[in-house]
């Protein structure tokens, strides 16, 4: 074999013949979560109403480097899972021999919602609340009782909606997960502060974007990956330019919601210009001195519990807490196979058709 061939760690082989071509990088995260940039969004503007002007004018942007600002005594990690166990059909119509003619799709779910307090050098669970339900658009749909757990009915809306009925008993779910991770959120911040932690001493960090839970005192949302850009070409390159530890400038954005944000790198593994970039976002009711304050204590606070590549797939922006609590809450949610094996027990004993396939 002619040529000289050299092969490093993480590195493409490198011959004569292609020292010129292409350069690339390789998303880190495993394939199985996406990308942390939504290819198929990326590239399209966003239709959000942006003002770039909140804390700096456009034409005096530039990268914000990390200050000595005051860090809360507790930093709280909000997260929830969800898992769907099976689905059904629920029957909806009998002929006169009791027959039935008819029958509706339904998702039968498990999900769960935590948090987790980081104080001085510890971690530890506070609060972890498990809900199982069935979504269904059948009006006369009652609980499903099991073995392993009870699945309590959540009506969705019926026929004549435009939205596929998969799509609407997803976002079901979605929006049960939301309302559980806010009520533990509040349980958890009455359980730390009963152990010592002043009242307004934490910050409250969700996972994902912070709608329906703006209302939350001292709360950021925190979002892994991007599906569009928010600001003008000019100003974006600013964030493919920052430095670990660097934010943009806050910026206000609105859509069906309006929330200020800013982006931030996470230290990590040199990569694509993207690479280790979250974005963060608080409530647009809070006074701009108070979001640029909880800005900087972002930049303090949560690059520390950045991910390495080695432990995380989807490392720097999984950080670790969130990681944790995401493997407990899953834990708790129980064994699939016991819960999916519960559902047909329950559909054999009640005589009913509704049973997964």
């Amino acid at each position: 074999m002619t040529g000289d061939i050299q092969i490093g760690q993480d590195s493409a082989v490198t011959t004569a013949a292609n020292r010129n071509a292409m350069r690339f990088t390789v998303d880190g995260w495993d394939p199985a979560y996406g990308t942390s940039l939504d290819l198929e969004d990326y590239l399209e503007e966003s239709t959000a109403v942006v003002d770039v002007n909140v804390e700096l004018p456009a034409d005096l942007w530039q990268a914000i480097d990390p200050d000595d600002c005051l860090a809360p005594e507790a930093l709280l990690f909000v997260d929830g899972v969800r898992r769907i166990e099976a689905r059904v059909w629920i029957d909806e119509n009998s002929d006169t021999s009791g027959k039935a003619t008819g029958a509706s799709a339904a998702l039968c779910a498990s999900y769960a919602a935590g948090v987790v307090c980081c104080c001085g050098q510890q971690a530890h669970l506070v609060q972890a609340n498990i809900r199982r339900g069935l979504f269904t658009v059948a009006p006369h749909a009652s609980d499903i009782v099991t073995w392993a757990g009870n699945y309590g009915a959540c009506h969705v809306a019926g026929k004549g909606a435009s939205t596929p009925l998969m799509v609407r008993l997803s976002q079901a779910l979605q929006r049960h997960l939301a309302e559980v991770e806010v009520v533990t959120a509040v349980e958890a911040r009455t359980a730390v502060h009963e152990h010592g932690v002043p009242t307004e001493g934490d910050l409250l960090v969700v996972d994902g974007p912070l709608r329906d839970r703006q209302h939350l005192p001292r709360a950021l949302g925190y979002i892994k990956s991007h599906r569009s850009t928010y600001l003008p070409p000019e100003l974006n390159a600013l964030v493919a330019g920052l430095l670990p530890g660097q934010r943009t400038p806050v910026f206000l954005m609105g859509t069906s919601w309006d929330r200020h944000s800013w982006y931030l790198r996470l230290p990590g593994t040199p990569g694509s210009p993207w690479a280790g970039v979250v974005r963060i976002e608080c409530s647009a009711d809070l006074p701009v001195s108070e979001v640029i304050r909880l800005a900087a204590v972002s930049q303090k606070c949560l690059g520390r519990f950045a991910s390495a590549a080695y432990k995380d797939f989807r490392a720097p922006q999984n950080l670790y807490p969130i990681a944790g609590l995401e493997r407990e809450l899953r834990r708790r949610l129980g064994d699939p196979r016991l819960l999916y094996r519960a559902l047909r027990t329950a559909a054999h004993t009640n005589g009913s058709k509704a049973v997964a396939t």
